[in-house]
């Protein structure tokens, strides 16, 4: 049934792929997979595989290949993703020694990827579960690992039919590297006892992310920094029209704060959408200087890979996605010390829910609540630094899952 569903699946990407841009990069790119390894497989070489469906599980697997590398430099990294928003944003990643697609988990695709590759070992990051990679990982003998796992009562693995089904797919692998108890008692309650709890590898690249961050002359002119009068800055980043409408709204009132928006989409058209909400002086990073930059009080940050050290120059973070399908990265800001907002849609997300609990993250419903936690933060701006350091020993405390995954793994 498994196998049919997939080929079903594979026809509907081909159709879809005449129609968008994205499914057509990832079905081009899957076809394209077996000539790239074919190409770049060293036959004497033994290959460490890792998984990523997407960008973020690609930030939590980081730490552990970029880790692997130093201290194991006698194996190579093969890195693999599903999403063409994790490969065509880190194709060129100079941590693996080859990149490309996993093609489509057909039993034959995966028959001959692994016959290709011939991995000594396999990293799956998260929710990563294809059925046919697994069982003959399993078959070859293939040490498989699932890092950074989070399970919930809702998935398919602990209903009757699951457990009948695609959950066996569970015991494929040699050991679960879970975040929580309660996913490694989810594995216990249908006989799964090869898991441990180790926590987030997110928290650990987030420090990361921190130690490297980037100098912005561009940000440090239009924040002030250096002199003085150095005034507050609230930064927004991975922002949705949603989020926008209501952080824009306050801020066009309170012109005492200087603004940055770092847009989840960078397009004209959600950029326009953007100017039109501000009644505020605006300049895009792309297109000014710093002197110009000084000068404004609200910069739009349209262009990718910037975010994580833009978070530095803030009082206040705002986290977007929490009024769509999610919020988006929130340990990026908490990491600098600084309070975190965020939008309703954070119950599947631990890292906020922790945040929430330590004092140093904010839910928001509506406007009314962000006017609510602005008004206290500016009336008592010493509520808004120790809500900050309360978001950064939240993220420091959580550290070091990366050393305890290396720990269990033999090399």
């Amino acid at each position: 049934m498994y196998d049919l569903i997939t080929y079903f699946m594979l026809m509907g990407v081909a159709v879809a792929s005449l129609f968008s841009k994205k499914v057509r990069l990832m079905w081009r790119g899957e076809r394209d997979a077996f000539r790239v390894l074919k190409k770049k497989v060293d036959p004497h070489a033994r290959y460490i595989w890792f998984h990523a469906a997407s960008l973020g599980e690609f930030e939590q697997g980081r730490p552990l290949m970029e880790q692997i590398r130093r201290d194991h430099p006698e194996y190579k990294i093969l890195l693999t993703f599903f999403s063409p928003s994790g490969y065509e944003v880190r194709k060129n990643y100079q941590g693996a020694d080859i990149i490309c697609y996993m093609p489509i988990d057909t039993r034959l695709n995966a028959i001959r990827f692994l016959r290709l590759v011939r991995p000594v070992m396999a990293f799956f990051i998260k929710y990563e579960f294809w059925y046919n990679y697994l069982h003959i990982l399993k078959h070859r003998g293939v040490p498989t690992y699932s890092v950074s796992s989070i399970f919930r009562p809702e998935q398919v693995f602990f209903k009757w039919y699951g457990k009948l089904g695609y959950g066996r797919v569970l015991k494929c692998f040699t050991e679960f590297f879970v975040q929580n108890e309660e996913s490694r008692q989810l594995l216990a309650s249908i006989g799964i006892t090869n898991a441990e709890v180790v926590g987030d590898t997110r928290f650990d690249r987030v420090m990361q992310i921190k130690a490297a961050a980037k100098q912005l002359p561009i940000v440090e002119a239009f924040v002030g920094k250096g002199t003085k009068e150095q005034p507050p800055v609230f930064v927004a980043g991975s922002s949705w029209p949603p989020d926008e409408e209501i952080f824009i709204k306050y801020f066009n009132r309170h012109k005492d704060w200087k603004l940055i928006i770092a847009p989840h989409v960078i397009g004209e058209d959600h950029l326009k959408q953007i100017l039109a909400l501000l009644d505020r002086k605006v300049v895009r990073y792309t297109q000014t200087t710093p002197e110009e930059a000084a000068a404004a009080d609200c910069l739009i940050i349209d262009c990718f890979g910037l975010l994580s050290s833009v978070y530095n120059y803030g009082t206040v973070s705002y986290v977007g996605g929490g009024f769509g399908v999610g919020i988006h990265n929130t340990l990026e800001a908490a990491v600098w010390d600084i309070p975190v907002i965020f939008g309703p849609n954070n119950k599947r997300f631990q890292e906020a829910q922790g945040l929430l609990k330590s004092g140093g993250g904010f839910e928001i419903q509506n406007d009314a609540d962000f006017s609510r936690i602005m008004d206290a933060f500016i009336a008592d701006p010493v509520q808004a630094e120790q809500a900050g350091k309360k978001a950064g020993t939240f993220v420091a405390s959580l550290c070091g899952a990366t050393q305890r995954v290396l720990d269990n793994v033999k090399f």
